[in-house]
């Protein structure tokens, strides 16, 4: 048995075709420009906190230096105290630990932040 793969729908290469038109384009550039602002603002919240961070200038991502400290256990303190979901950096393999990441995908930043810079 196989299964013959002639390439993508027209419906699907129309899409693709409409993200490239001049409607298409500055509809992506606004998303990149909203998200790029959300992770402003969580830096911001980070750095204001003490943390060192790297990140949120260029991508929706911002990390977090744990300074030697379990991005496992971050997670969970974060998780049960301020009711926040973050990306432990051991997820990324042995180089991400000690990290803590945060997406900048959604729309609850402000709050997330502010729920973070709590006591």
């Amino acid at each position: 048995m196989t299964t013959c793969f002639n390439g993508a729908s027209n419906v699907v290469q129309g899409g693709g075709m409409a993200c490239l038109d001049d409607a298409g384009l500055t509809e992506i550039n606004t998303l990149i420009d909203y998200y790029l602002e959300n992770a402003k603002i969580l830096k911001k919240g980070a750095e204001e906190m003490g943390f060192k961070v790297h990140g949120g200038d260029d991508a929706p991502y911002v990390f977090i230096d744990l300074e030697g400290k379990s991005s496992w256990d971050m997670f969970s303190k974060i998780l049960t105290e301020a009711d926040v979901v973050t990306i432990p950096g051991a997820g990324f393999g042995p180089g991400g630990e000690g990290f803590l990441r945060l997406s900048a995908f959604g729309e609850w930043w402000e709050q997330v932040t502010y729920r973070l810079c709590s006591p």
